[in-house]
């Protein structure tokens, strides 16, 4: 049953998701709005793990990463309404990664990394294989396709899982949910180098405002608090 769960939550769903996203979208863009799984964490945590103090500082760092996302998304983005749904799939994304997150660290007590990340790539391959057979080619891809879909498969998903899952295990799904702050800077780097796309002033605030969400909700930036004439610091 858990790796059901991740193989639907922590695979077959965000993947779906951000793949159709991506036809409607840069991805540079994409990769910001991936950004915000560590807000949705935040959010969950409430609910899931009330252990977690959620504070002053924890909820002002939600909000401007929500700002942020609306921000990215636009309410009249480069390629209309298609552009939106594109972003708001991606988003929705990291939501289910951040459920995934959360959970997986649960099952993390009662079962080892390795066993989760291979019960999470199965049942993942299994959700979405009726949905691939719909969608076979005519024609036998060629070695680069493969190629690409092996890498993907092999470092994107097979490598990745397993570090997540030891992650999970020592760290917890909010400071392992971090990671996906590099993913903006790189998206937006490589997509402005090798596919040419251009990087806009409204991709930029929208990455800004969800680090800095990320950056306060987690404690890695504080907000202080002036201290009056006469008060010692």
């Amino acid at each position: 049953m858990p790796g059901l769960v991740l193989g639907t939550v922590n695979a077959a769903v965000p993947f779906a998701l951000i793949a159709w996203g991506e036809k409607h979208v840069d991805s540079g863009v994409a990769a910001i709005a991936n950004a915000s799984v560590p807000l949705f964490n935040f959010l969950l945590v409430m609910r899931f793990a009330p252990e977690e103090r959620v504070g002053r500082r924890r909820l002002a760092g939600l909000l401007i990463g929500i700002v942020g996302i609306g921000i990215l998304a636009g309410v009249n983005p480069s390629g209309g309404w298609w552009a939106v749904a594109g972003t708001l799939a991606v988003v929705l994304a990291s939501f289910a990664y951040a459920v995934g997150g959360i959970y997986g660290q649960k099952q993390t007590a009662h079962c080892t990394g390795p066993v989760l990340a291979g019960a999470t790539i199965v049942a993942g391959a299994l959700v979405t294989l009726p949905f691939a057979l719909l969608q076979l080619p005519s024609n036998a891809p060629g070695w680069k396709p493969v190629a690409s879909a092996a890498a993907l498969g092999i470092a994107g998903t097979g490598i990745a899982q397993l570090l997540l899952f030891r992650l999970l295990r020592l760290y917890g799904s909010a400071r392992t949910s971090l990671v996906t702050f590099l993913l903006p800077s790189i998206a937006l780097f490589y997509g402005v180098t090798f596919l040419g796309e251009q990087l806009t002033a409204q991709a930029v605030g929208g990455l800004v405002l969800i680090l800095l969400g990320v950056a306060l909700g987690s404690g890695l930036v504080r907000l202080t608090r002036g201290v009056p004439v006469g008060e010692t610091p």
